[in-house]
């Protein structure tokens, strides 16, 4: 269970923003869809090592695991948005969502293997 609790505590933390009627601006330099990929790839990220049982062995489903799990909480947080008075649903941010999600969970499960070569050498 303690493998879950950042993940769930991540997703309370999006939902938070996701309540929000307007939303800070992003840093100079970056779109709010950069921000999105940033935000879902951390959240895949920590999902993949959730359902890994861990970073040392993330595996291929568990990558895929955590992929889908973070992309449908996308499709869900942009659903909520729809209800929040000054956001709307939209399905750009929800591909955002899914390539930061790739990537997270891709990155979790390279540094998996880095780590196993290293450990097996």
């Amino acid at each position: 269970m303690s493998l879950w609790l950042p993940v769930i505590a991540y997703m309370a933390v999006l939902f938070g923003f996701s309540s929000l009627h307007t939303l800070p601006s992003p840093p100079a330099g970056f779109s709010f869809y950069d921000v999105h990929i940033a935000a879902y790839a951390g959240l895949a990220g920590v999902t993949a090592r959730a359902t890994g049982g861990g970073l040392r062995d993330v595996s291929l489903r568990a990558v895929l695991v955590a992929i889908v799990i973070s992309s449908l909480y996308g499709v869900s947080d942009e659903y909520h948005q729809r209800f929040v008075p000054g956001r709307t649903f939209d399905v750009l941010d929800m591909l955002a969502d899914a390539i930061g999600s790739v990537a997270g969970a891709s990155a979790a499960g390279a540094w998996s293997i880095i780590r196993r070569r290293f450990r097996d050498a």
